[in-house]
């Protein structure tokens, strides 16, 4: 009698193990279930954000006015990029359909070379495109880079209270020499070439180097202006504050000859190229581009925070 009831006992345990292995089996094969579940529906979603971010503006077959914006920095990974505004208004103006370009500009200004480049990319595609014209409408600002890409375009148009001009280049520097002195500080550096470290911060002023870059400067400023020139041609008037640097508004700079009108993007759509429908050109990201920068900055952030807790 005893021996039968730890027998009982023993299958009694081993029912019960047996139903919790199968438990957690049947538990384990749920859980990867739910998990492939979610990872489809989650691969479903990014295809389907994907492929609505996917604009395909050269099949618009309706007449309309093809419009680029560039806005901040003309400079490299920035969205008014070259590449991107180059992107933008070569597809614009591959439209058949497209009546005219407004190149909408907001920009404060940006590298030399940037700016060189959607210039002479603008020049190229009117030389390509003589039916198709290219206006410029300035919003806030058109400053430096900014007015340099728009003096390639055929008119330039904008508000009364816009900010242009700022034909000019520059280049900043710091010098900490005084207070290395002060804080018992010495400057060691090794280069190979004389010239290496000019300008360098933490050293004497050097006349010789100043001088060079000052020739850089004047140069790099004549490609400015001659560009300028070429761009706005007999309309400029002989200023010699034009290419000083100045900046000047909307109603100045017509009396300056650096505009040709006041006027807004919709009011040139209308009335200067006759097709009211705005079409944006202007180059986006797609979503695997957007999502890995925001993927980036988010760890970025995760980090600097992590960083400043550990310090306080």
């Amino acid at each position: 009698m005893p021996d039968s009831n730890n027998n009982w006992e023993k299958d009694a345990i081993r029912e019960i193990a047996l139903a919790g292995i199968k438990e957690q089996r049947r538990s384990r094969r749920w859980g990867i279930f739910f998990k492939l579940l979610g990872f489809s529906y989650l691969l479903v979603l990014i295809i389907i954000l994907a492929s609505n971010n996917i604009s395909d503006n050269t099949s618009v077959t309706q007449k309309h006015t093809a419009m680029v914006k560039l806005s901040g920095g003309i400079v490299p990974g920035e969205p008014a990029a070259a590449d991107n505004i180059i992107s933008g208004l070569q597809d614009a103006f591959a439209n058949k359909n497209a009546s005219g370009v407004i190149l909408e500009i907001n920009s404060p200004g940006g590298t030399p070379v940037q700016a060189s480049m959607i210039y002479d990319e603008i020049k190229r595609l009117r030389g390509l495109h003589p039916k198709t014209p290219i206006y410029t409408v300035i919003t806030d600002i058109c400053a430096s880079g900014g007015y340099y890409v728009a003096a390639a375009t055929e008119q330039i148009y904008a508000n009364r209270s816009s900010l242009i001009g700022s034909i000019g280049v520059r280049l900043s520097s710091f010098g900490f020499t005084g207070t290395m002195e002060k804080l018992g500080v010495e400057r060691r550096q090794l280069t190979a070439g004389t010239n290496k470290a000019m300008l360098d911060p933490f050293s004497p002023r050097n006349k010789l180097a100043e001088a060079h870059m000052a020739d850089l400067l004047a140069s790099t400023h004549k490609h400015f202006i001659d560009d300028v020139k070429a761009g706005r041609g007999k309309r400029l008037k002989n200023d010699p504050d034009l290419f000083s640097g100045l900046i000047w508004n909307g109603d100045q700079s017509i009396e300056l000859g650096l505009i040709d009108e006041l006027g807004s993007s919709a009011y040139v759509a209308r009335e200067i190229i006759g097709q009211k429908k705005i079409v944006d050109y202007t180059y986006q990201p797609d979503f695997f581009e957007r999502f890995s920068r925001q993927v980036s900055q988010t760890m970025l952030n995760l980090i600097y925070t992590e960083q400043f807790q550990h310090w306080l």
